[in-house]
């Protein structure tokens, strides 16, 4: 039986940090969160988890945090995410996700916590050259969001080298969906994820879908992603956590992803279906640096883990990613 650390969540107001929040409770573990709620919700976090308003790089923020909650492991989420404004803004990228995620690291070698959860992505791929992609194909980031991330995952990597700690960096792949009982969700303005955007369109909330390039050298001419339900995402988080805990001398790093694409095209289509509608949808040029398939070789994490993942059809996931659309509107008062 693994002990049941106390887990400090960073980013855990935001969308993926907020269900692994959920399934870490879910699950029984003790869990605090820190957020500087830039794009985070404080709503986004149960009333009965100790919640801290502040940012990953303040030193003494953390140490007190760490002593107060005994905090044993950390689950990493915070950061910017947005692919083209990384190249727009590359310093904001590198500040935010490599150097507080040092800052974040110093602190927890600094109060012996000993495990360390990653929010990785296959941006760190960049455009591979083969599809499923695996853990061992060449990193060639080609976006300073990637090469963020990537720049962690080496720092974690000579961490545990030099100190009793251990860590495992996951690689998601397309992120969707939400909480199947409507606790939390994707909830930014703004948001860019296909899946979003879409149930946003159907609900009246956009007036349209831009799609982006027909010319891919995919079955339909539109970009294949490799789509995963967030539930299923936080779960293998915490099956992570329980891993590093079982075996503190090793590391791990794995994809995130259910090992088969479905393109832009289908996804609207099982947008349409779920809603009964018909989202106007835009075609216009592909954008720079965009794979025509991108999915994962998901056999390592399935190897390592007992990870099964229970949310994996599309019309179940775009029929939350809804329903939570439509929870959004309640709690917003629109």
């Amino acid at each position: 039986m693994t002990e049941k650390l106390p887990v400090l969540v960073t980013g855990g107001a935001g969308y993926i940090g907020s269900h692994a929040v959920l399934a870490l409770k879910d699950a029984g573990w003790p869990v605090a969160v820190i957020d500087n709620l830039t794009t985070g919700f404080r709503w986004a976090v149960p009333d009965d988890v100790p919640f801290y308003t502040g940012d990953i790089e303040d030193a003494e923020l953390l140490a007190r945090i760490f002593a107060e909650q005994g905090i044993g492991a950390v689950m990493h989420f915070a950061g910017s995410i947005i692919v083209p404004e990384s190249v727009e803004n590359p310093l904001k990228y590198y500040h935010n996700n490599t150097a507080k995620s040092r800052a974040l690291i110093a602190a927890a070698v600094a109060a012996q916590v000993r495990h360390f959860i990653f929010s990785s992505t296959a941006a760190t791929y960049g455009v591979p050259e083969v599809s499923p992609v695996s853990e061992d194909v060449p990193k060639a980031p080609i976006n300073p969001y990637g090469m963020s991330k990537l720049m962690t995952e080496t720092m974690l990597a000579d961490v545990a080298a030099a100190h009793p700690f251990n860590y495992c960096a996951l690689r998601y792949f397309n992120v969707a969906g939400a909480d199947p009982r409507a606790r939390t969700g994707q909830s930014t303005a703004g948001a860019t994820h296909l899946i979003k955007v879409a149930v946003e369109a159907a609900l009246g909330k956009r007036d349209k879908v831009c799609v982006f390039g027909t010319d891919f050298a995919t079955p339909d001419g539109t970009g294949v992603r490799d789509y995963i339900h967030v539930s299923d995402l936080a779960a293998a988080h915490v099956l992570a956590l329980e891993a590093l805990i079982d075996q503190p001398e090793r590391s791990l790093t794995m994809n995130c992803g259910y090992g088969r694409g479905y393109s832009v095209n289908e996804v609207l289509d099982a947008v349409d279906r779920v809603t009964n509608t018909a989202i106007r949808r835009e075609y216009g040029p592909r954008r720079a640096g965009d794979a025509d398939s991108l999915i994962s070789d998901n056999r390592r994490i399935k190897a390592t883990l007992p990870w099964e993942p229970r949310y994996a059809d599309l019309d179940q996931i775009v029929a939350h990613a809804l329903q939570w659309e439509r929870r959004l509107s309640e709690i917003r008062g629109e």
